[in-house]
């Protein structure tokens, strides 16, 4: 006979969590973003509002000796039309910082794209319950990392003992935006996102503002990153710009003029690490835009492919290479005014021997091995002691 649970209520859940920006509240619970109300408003596009309702980084976070552990969920699953079933997001638990238990929802509402027309089409479902027994008899910190691509809907939290908000142990803040790698895109769990790997590596409490095909230099993305209180910001600029073919050379660099402007606005002297792309082989000298491999898709694969011509990146079409260039220029003018300005050349957590060794799948995102990798490196360059953004000991000079 299963034992009676206590219940804590949705509107009790708002403590909980953590790396949101804005709670929703929708006819069943609460929905988590990690782009505010005004930003949503100013962007019609799709794509973001579907990502940034993605919890990358998100999770409950409390106190307590229950042995048993209950959440309701709503998620929304994405179908391609003609291509296999996406794997269900994953759910995990931790115990005082170690992996516990994991789940899947299966079922909730379903999101059919058909990426010939463009179209897409709703198909409700219904709440999933997911069930954590069997959880050490003690007082213990618990967190639910929420699926990082998979938009989830809170609809309650019950527990076979008293539940209360946990402290974040005086651990920094970091802020970080970048591009669906950032996200965790080709990562198979909530914690093994490249940031979150890095997170707990560097003792730090992540935000993760990476937005899927959505970091392009977008103002109102910059002032969410000016109003969210941070320790540490780091911004990934660069992929999305090329494989969107959003932009050329002549507005791309007073665009990042702007929105390093507009962060620092709010953190003038919070350590800030500018990043520039990882290598990606099919964008490295050929412009965007970049498009699915139909073929691929066919086959059941997905796969990318970069459609721009090189020949005119003389006349300001943008390659990771030519951003690259102009990341480490702007950087270091800046860094001339403002010490707490750095700088990292994407490659040196993915370069050219990683590729021959752990190639990019799709052409576009590192599997779950490289996202690893690349965690691992970021926190060793950035939060070890003398690392631009240090969490013990004094941050290193701009580079």
């Amino acid at each position: 006979m299963t034992t009676p649970l206590t219940t804590t209520s949705v509107p009790d859940l708002a403590p909980l969590l953590r790396g949101a920006i804005d709670l929703e509240r929708t006819a069943h619970g609460v929905l988590p973003h990690r782009l505010p109300a005004r930003a949503r408003a100013q962007c019609a596009d799709p794509q973001l509002a579907m990502v940034e309702a993605q919890p990358a980084g998100v999770r409950l976070v409390f106190h307590t000796a229950a042995t048993v552990v209950e959440l309701d969920t709503l998620p929304t699953k994405r179908h391609y039309a003609g291509s296999p079933p996406r794997p269900d997001g994953v759910y995990e638990l931790l115990v005082d910082g170690r992996l516990a238990a994991e789940a899947t929802a299966v079922g909730g509402h379903t999101l059919v794209v058909d990426l010939a027309t463009g179209t897409t089409e709703h198909r409700p479902g219904s709440p999933v319950t997911l069930r954590f027994a069997g959880l050490p008899a003690r007082p213990k910190r618990v967190e639910i990392w929420l699926p990082h691509n998979e938009t989830t809907e809170l609809v309650a939290l019950r527990a076979d003992a008293p539940v209360a908000p946990a402290d974040d142990g005086g651990r920094p803040v970091w802020l970080h935006h970048g591009s669906s790698i950032s996200q965790g895109s080709n990562a198979t769990r909530p914690t093994g996102t490249w940031p979150a790997v890095a997170a707990a590596l560097g003792g730090v409490e992540l935000v993760n503002l990476g937005l899927g095909g959505g970091a392009l230099l977008d103002p109102f993305t910059a002032r969410a990153l000016r109003d969210t209180p941070a320790d540490r910001i780091s911004v990934k600029i660069g992929i999305n710009v090329v494989n969107a073919d959003l932009m050329r050379l002549r507005a791309f660099g007073p665009a990042v003029h702007g929105f390093l402007d507009m962060i620092r606005d709010g953190h003038p002297t919070t350590p800030l690490l500018v990043v520039s792309p990882l290598l990606c082989p099919i964008h490295e000298d050929t412009p965007g835009p970049c498009a699915f491999d139909m073929a691929a898709l066919a086959a059941g694969r997905a796969a990318f492919r970069a459609t721009g011509d090189p020949g005119e990146v003389a006349a300001g079409r943008l390659t990771l290479t030519v951003i690259r260039d102009e990341l480490a220029r702007i950087v270091g003018e800046r860094a001339a005014t403002d010490p707490h300005l750095h700088h990292l050349d994407g490659r040196a957590l993915y370069g050219e021997a990683d590729a021959a060794e752990l190639p990019l799948p799709d052409n576009l995102h590192p599997d779950p091995a490289t996202h690893h990798r690349i965690g691992e490196r970021f926190a060793h360059h950035a939060f070890a002691d003398g690392g631009p953004l240090a969490v013990n000991g004094t941050p290193t000079a701009a580079r």
